[in-house]
């Protein structure tokens, strides 16, 4: 007898695959009825793709077969396998939606419309144009949650044989589903679907990689074989002596997740110890924890290795207990324990809900897991236009590991959950995050540690002359914020200690007689190179620098260059010497000239917490170590102390005459207790344009007089006053007066 030719056998092959028998045979869980509208669809389906071909070369109909029977597997109803033969018929075949209205009625025709508008869907950007293909879709998953299982199904089948399609689309396929279907299967609870369309993405897009992992996967098996057959066989007799009826499954990690492990942890394949594992299925709920027990005493558990997802489930309603035990050999081995139900949820997701419909129709598990499944998707029905909206409020869903916000004209940013306001400012750009001010969110103003929620659209208030605060690194929770602002902050911080060092040098070279700074190159490179060998600097700027920083003291440092310089011939001015050194009487510690102060020398130079000195105080300026010059009130108890012990370490400092920003300090008001008093107080610090900052109320019982400290910043001391003598004024108010604990 002439056997048949290979081409003769995949003809054969092909036309079994279109043919309905490939689909009856899954559909056990149906009525005869019910089956013969399927089969309706089936001729209806196939006559209208008659002479259509894949690119593999079989029947069309092939296709809509394979997803029907994938719709089968989740136990959907006859008019959601309706829907999937008839999917692609309104779209590659002339058929319209009133033409399955008459045919079929006006369900199946709403599925197929669905699913022919999700078939026009394509995921080009991750911003203006997904948000609204992402609400076209989420329209018709609101209307009906059957319209994204049949969707995922015919994603799965395309995965499936896109070896047949074009190399060049291998791609962009596969990013899309990876990026967008994957985690809609995730988010669905379709965890078997989930890891398939995974692996077919990774395969697909790095097939190297795909191939050499799967190798050492399939080397690992044989080589791990024996022991995985011992372990079971261990705990299948524990669990017997215990007299408990369980099933039990091995199971190995999906291809993708353990690349994606090596990827995100730099790990090697032979350092991945979880990627077999078991499933134990169990009666009941209790005996999951009984179970856990069981297995404990079997086998030591891995600290810090069990999780319980049955008294907290997933947000897709994933329950099961993990536990990593220590097994044979000292292998590492996760074990998952479930119920029935919560296997079916596991692997089956929303689909549970006909699962448990077509074995229970009446059961309450049926109707929870329904509702419960369906809830999570119908909440976003709400009405609106806004594409961006709707986007948001399925990256909750589907994403719930990031934050999804808005910019004012709609751009969508990812960032991680607890990002703030400045995290959102550095995402825009470096320039805007470095130049912030304040920021608005959902049109509100905000402070800019403010954590960021999805939905949130967040506007970021900019200055020209703003600079970044070293307290934002308390707060910020990106990488790219932390790098930026410390990068800002190093370069400022360089720039600002370089000016206040060359002023401050130059003033030391003054008290000596030299009217300025030598130029680096030029006649005097011989100095400055013997002032740097004399200090150990490398070069001038860091010498400068660390004059500025406080590092070097610039008395010391102008006295050997003006002894250096007048050994090169440069004479020193008399008039002067005398005009700078005794300017400011013949104190020799501050013989230094006087640094003028206007607010704007940023970080190096501070304002001591102690006295927070204010323009009109009487000042004078330290060099604190690496600290820069800190300003204190002259007669600040701390400022004293310093005097005492550095005096070498002062300069002679004075304010102003315009200075360009409020200044910080504390006021006590007194008051008598009654209803209103502390707003009534506010309200007179605010009528004369003082900002309130803090407010300290104490934590004694109050009396019938009680002391309100209030943090305020004001223009100087004329300012200061004008509000003390507001509050005075103040219905209340027993006295009111500035508050300077160092004061002696």
């Amino acid at each position: 007898m002439r056997r048949p030719s290979a081409v003769a056998l995949a003809k054969a092959a092909s036309a079994a695959a279109a043919s309905f028998a490939a689909l009856e045979d899954k559909l056990g869980y149906l009525g005869a009825s019910d089956i013969e509208l399927v089969r309706q669809a089936y001729r209806f389906a196939d006559e209208a793709h008659l002479g259509q071909m894949r690119k593999s070369g079989d029947p069309y109909i092939t296709h809509p077969i394979a997803v029907a029977a994938q719709c089968a597997e989740w136990k959907l109803d006859a008019q959601a396998l309706m829907a999937a033969l008839m999917h692609d018929a309104m779209e590659d075949c002339g058929v319209t939606k009133e033409d399955l209205v008459e045919r079929f009625g006006s369900p199946v025709a709403e599925l197929v419309d669905g699913l022919t508008k999700l078939d026009k869907l394509e995921f080009d950007t991750r911003e203006q144009n997904q948000a609204e293909s992402f609400r076209k879709m989420l329209l018709a998953m609101a209307k009906d949650v059957r319209v994204i299982l049949i969707k995922l199904a015919d994603r799965t089948h395309n995965m499936r044989t896109m070896g047949d399609m074009p190399r060049n689309k291998w791609g962009r396929i596969s990013n899309e589903t990876l990026e967008i279907y994957a985690p809609i299967a995730h988010r669905l609870g379709l965890n078997y679907t989930y890891r398939e369309l995974q692996d077919l993405s990774f395969r697909f897009l790095h097939p190297w990689r795909y191939e050499v992992l799967s190798k050492a996967l399939n080397k690992s098996r044989g080589r791990r074989k024996d022991l995985f057959s011992r372990v079971q066989q261990e705990v299948e007799a524990r669990f017997a002596t215990q007299g408990m009826r369980v099933r039990i499954l091995g199971r190995e990690k999906a291809l993708y997740s353990v690349y994606s492990k090596m990827d995100n942890k730099h790990l090697s394949f032979s350092q991945v110890t979880d990627i077999y594992g078991f499933r134990i299925v169990v009666p009941e709920l209790s005996d999951c924890y009984t179970g856990m027990g069981v297995l404990h005493q079997l086998y030591k558990p891995l600290p810090g290795k069990f999780r319980d997802y049955v008294a907290i489930p997933k947000v897709n309603g994933y329950q099961s207990l993990h536990t990593t035990l220590i097994g044979p050999f000292g292998t590492n081995i996760e074990f998952q324990l479930r119920t029935d139900a919560m296997d079916v949820v596991a692997e089956s997701g929303v689909a549970a809900h006909w699962l448990y419909k077509a074995s229970e129709p009446s059961s309450e598990t049926s109707h929870r897991l329904g509702a419960q499944w369906l809830q999570s998707l119908l909440d976003i029905q709400q009405e609106t236009h806004d594409a961006g909206e709707f986007w948001d409020h399925i990256r909750v869903d589907l994403f719930p590991d990031a934050v999804y916000v808005f910019t004012p004209k709609s751009r969508i940013l990812s960032m991680p959950r607890g990002a703030t306001v400045m995290d959102f400012a550095y995402a825009i750009h470096s320039d805007i995050g470095n130049r912030t001010i304040s920021a608005k969110v959902n049109g509100e103003s905000v402070p800019l540690r403010t954590e960021l929620a999805n939905g949130d659209v967040v506007e970021v208030i900019t200055g020209d002359s703003a600079e970044p605060n070293p307290a934002w690194l308390s707060f910020v929770k990106t990488g790219r914020a932390r790098s930026k602002i410390r990068h800002h902050l190093k370069t400022l911080a360089d720039e600002k200690s370089q000016q206040w060092g060359q002023r401050m040098l130059s003033q030391s070279l003054r008290s000596e007689g030299i009217p300025r700074l030598p130029d680096e190159d030029g006649p005097h490179k011989a100095t400055w190179e013997k002032v740097l060998r004399f200090t150990g600097n490398k070069s001038r700027d860091e010498l400068l620098s660390d004059i500025g920083m406080g590092k070097r003291i610039a008395s010391m440092v102008g006295k050997k260059m003006a002894i250096l310089l007048i050994e090169d011939g440069l004479k020193p001015d008399p008039l002067l010497i005398s005009k700078e050194r005794f300017a400011v009487g013949h104190d020799e510690s501050l013989a230094q000239g006087v640094v003028t102060l206007d607010g704007s020398e940023g970080m190096s130079v501070q304002y001591g917490r102690c006295c927070k000195p204010i323009p009109g105080d009487r000042i004078v300026g330290y060099l604190g170590r690496g600290e820069g010059l800190v300003i204190h009130a002259e007669d600040c108890a701390t400022g004293k102390r310093l005097l005492a012990r550095d005096s070498e370490r002062f300069l002679n400092v004075e304010w102003s005459e315009d200075t360009v920003r409020p200044f910080a300090t504390d006021i006590v008001v007194t008051v008598t207790n009654g209803k209103g008093v502390l707003a009534r107080v506010a309200s007179a610090i605010a009528a004369a344009e003082g900002d309130i900052t803090h407010v300290n109320m104490g934590e004694e019982r109050p009396e019938t007089a009680t002391d309100i400290r209030f943090s305020i910043t004001v223009r100087n001391r004329v300012h200061l006053a004008d509000i003390l003598r507001s509050l005075k004024r103040t219905p209340s108010v027993l006295k009111a007066q500035r508050f300077k604990p160092s004061k002696t």
